[in-house]
């Protein structure tokens, strides 16, 4: 049995505004070839399939058009989908009767049977081998929201022995979630047939990308112990942390990452697939497969640096003609000691007639004031007039006082 990993496609989203349907694209045909070539019995996407809840047309259409040609150059496989934070689990599931005939299963969010209780039996998803038998089962389990997880009993105390500290229910919920998921997939499963689980979660230890990852719940009690993903579970197929990774040292539960970056913070993480391989019931492999990336994103210089220092890196800067879709995008790293109200005429000025987009510009200073030196009471704050804000926050920002010039401006700005 063997299966590919993905999560996190992201379809429509733009950076900066450059739109980036070219990028998708290309690995979407990367995947079908792969999918073709690495003769995979199934496709697990692990959530966040869309950046939004209400995608464009366009990459509505991407999405389907690739179903569609997944499960004509690979008849026998068994496409898995979940839901991520970022997708509307309604929109995501509306097609669901039209993709089950082919041999597509989306799972935006937790049923609930007549009586209120959550139909397990509906997240629980056979994966047929190549001789068409049963050779897995998957545990199809989205994004889970707070009114999507049961609410487990809370024990209570005894006599007069003090109360014990009661888990967080969400956690606690999902906990119970995968607790009766597990127990139906071990009564289901025969032998020599896997059970792999699904998740679009934060698990304990995993390591975010702050540009681009939405946090799932405020306050971080979203984050999930690994012991969620007992035995018999042979794998977990994880999705919504953009780098690659296993999650401490337990090989067996693992985040594919993203195809493409998602933002400039990601340039150097090693985009994949996963490919799993099992014997029986066990994982006998698992191989990662880089995705080629059809567009560049830089960042020059790779840490911040002064104005002059940056215009030379870009005059210097050497790349091959290409279409526009095709042109890296270009992050720009600015180190100022003083506001620059000519910045970006003069970087564009630098990188007139380069094949290059110009995404953002980033900019910093070389002095800060410390925390504590910027630290006004309630009291004092009370009585500082805008012009002394104004000053305290240049003088934070640029290690400097602020030039005559600027306060005269900042003055006639504020006037009524």
């Amino acid at each position: 049995m063997r299966l590919l990993h993905t999560s996190d496609w992201h379809l429509g989203q733009s950076l900066h505004n450059f739109d980036r349907q070219y990028e998708h694209q290309c690995f979407l045909d990367w995947l079908l070839d792969t999918i073709v070539s690495e003769q995979a019995d199934a496709l697990l996407v692990a959530g966040d399939v869309f950046d939004n809840a209400n995608p464009s047309s366009a990459s509505q259409r991407q999405l389907y058009s690739f179903l569609q040609q997944a499960r004509a150059r690979a008849p026998q496989l068994d496409i898995v989908v979940i839901a991520g934070n970022h997708d509307s689990p309604g929109r995501l599931e509306a097609p669901g009767p039209l993709l089950e005939v082919h041999g597509t299963t989306v799972i935006g969010y937790p049923h609930r049977d007549a009586d209120g209780a959550i139909a397990m039996e509906r997240m629980l998803v056979p994966l047929t081998g190549k001789d068409g038998a049963v050779a897995a089962w998957v545990l199809a389990v989205p994004f889970l929201r707070h009114g999507d997880v049961p609410r487990p009993a809370v024990p209570g105390t005894e006599g007069d022995a003090p109360a014990q500290p009661q888990p967080d229910p969400y956690l606690a919920g999902i906990a119970e979630l995968y607790r009766q998921a597990i127990e139906l997939a071990a009564a289901r499963a025969g032998a020599g047939q896997a059970i792999v689980a699904m998740g679009h979660c934060h698990m304990v230890n995993g390591t975010m990308s702050a540009d681009s990852e939405r946090r799932i719940v405020i306050g971080g009690t979203e984050m999930l112990p690994t012991g969620i993903f007992p035995p018999p579970i042979a794998y977990a197929a994880l999705g919504h942390l953009h780098l690659a990774q296993q999650v401490g040292p337990h090989a067996h539960i693992r985040y594919c990452g993203s195809p493409i970056p998602l933002s400039f913070a990601e340039t150097s993480y090693p985009h994949q697939v996963l490919r799993i391989d099992f014997d029986g019931a066990q994982v006998r492999d698992i191989t990662p497969l880089p995705v080629p990336r059809a567009v560049q994103l830089l960042r020059i210089p790779e840490k911040p640096a002064p104005l002059e220092q940056v215009q030379a890196a870009l005059a210097a800067l050497e790349l091959p003609d290409a279409p526009l879709e095709r042109q890296p995008l270009l992050e720009v790293r600015v180190q100022l000691c003083a506001p620059e109200p000519g910045l970006r005429a003069s970087i564009e000025q630098a990188l007139h007639g380069k094949p290059v987009r110009l995404a953002k510009i980033e900019t910093s200073s070389a002095a800060r004031a410390s925390f504590e030196d910027a630290a006004v009471s309630l009291d004092q704050l009370a009585s500082l007039q805008p012009d002394d804000i104004f000053k305290r926050l240049y003088l934070q920002r640029y290690g400097s006082a602020a030039p005559p010039e600027q306060l005269a401006a900042f003055a006639e700005l504020v006037q009524p």
